[in-house]
């Protein structure tokens, strides 16, 4: 295996086929960020790729290949410090500090709709922040598992980062501003 790091492609896998044919095989999403005013007019949408951590992708291996229990709730996390991910932010140190500046008592529940041609989305379901402060947001995190996944500010409940995403700069919110994040993984060969 080789590892390419880098915004959007986080793990390089080459298979090799028959007659010396390589496949590459590329886990990531991409995330669809948008952000209305109270009044439902558009002030700014963005769509950018994300990295697989370390500890995601040994999660990723750990329930492919090792029978590791498998976590079946997810959630989304945004911060709201200008962070830059790198591959070894964990759950317990993410590296960015979590904003928790929204009307919703947890964490927003990654709800997918199923596997269909090697992609997974929320897009029936987007992820929902309904802001209550003024902040500038930088990113977010899909975490899941441990005992307190969906606890806004966790980091101590021994959960998994999956993966996470930057702005190229700070997008500003205020009161009543609601942000909508589809997030759509796919593995995909080139």
């Amino acid at each position: 295996m080789k590892e390419k790091s880098g915004a959007g492609n986080s793990i390089r896998v080459e298979i090799e086929r028959r007659a010396g044919m390589v496949e590459d095989s590329r886990p990531g999403s991409v995330w669809d960020w948008e952000c209305r005013d109270k009044n439902g007019h558009l002030k700014w949408r963005e769509s950018i790729h994300n990295l697989v951590t370390e500890e995601g992708r040994d999660y990723y291996l750990d329930v492919a290949l090792s029978s590791a229990t498998q976590i079946t709730a997810w959630y989304v996390a945004i911060f709201e410090s200008d962070h830059t991910p790198a591959a070894g932010n964990t759950y317990a140190v993410p590296g960015y500090t979590e904003s928790e500046a929204y009307d919703e008592a947890t964490r927003p529940a990654w709800t997918e709709a199923g596997v269909s041609s090697q992609s997974i989305t929320n897009s029936a379901s987007k992820a929902s922040f309904t802001m209550n402060a003024t902040k500038t947001i930088y990113g977010g995190a899909l975490v899941g598992g441990g005992t307190d996944a969906n606890t806004k500010g966790d980091a101590a409940g021994g959960g998994t980062l999956l993966c996470l995403s930057a702005f190229s700069s700070g997008k500003p919110v205020e009161d009543d501003d609601v942000i909508k994040l589809t997030i759509t993984a796919t593995m995909s060969a080139s």
